[in-house]
């Protein structure tokens, strides 16, 4: 269970960033406050998973899924660059969160 909890504050963490950049700078009312709930529940399940994860191990895994999702969704929805580097590193990014989960 604090591996689900902690794939979801990951979750969250990309929904947050997601939500600060259609935000505009936090004018955009209806994308700000999701902005403040996503990075809340991000956090409290973060502070969750780090009960029974260890912290260096949960904060890995959590900033990784953040970072890979939205370099997912930068690409998917707002048009960024899919170079092939840049999905090389994204698998290496991916292999070393399964890594991390398969050694804690």
């Amino acid at each position: 269970m604090p591996w689900i909890i902690l794939v979801l504050a990951g979750l969250f963490e990309v929904a947050f960033t997601t939500c600060l950049k259609l935000s505009q700078n936090f004018t955009n009312l209806k994308w700000s406050v999701a902005f403040f709930l996503s990075i809340t529940m991000s956090f409290y399940l973060l502070n969750q998973a780090i009960k029974s994860i260890p912290m260096g191990t949960a904060y890995a895994v959590w900033t990784g899924i953040g970072a890979a999702g939205t370099v997912l969704v930068g690409i998917l929805l707002f048009q960024e660059p899919a170079s092939t580097l840049r999905l090389l590193f994204l698998i290496l990014l991916i292999s070393s969160i399964i890594g991390l989960k398969v050694v804690a």
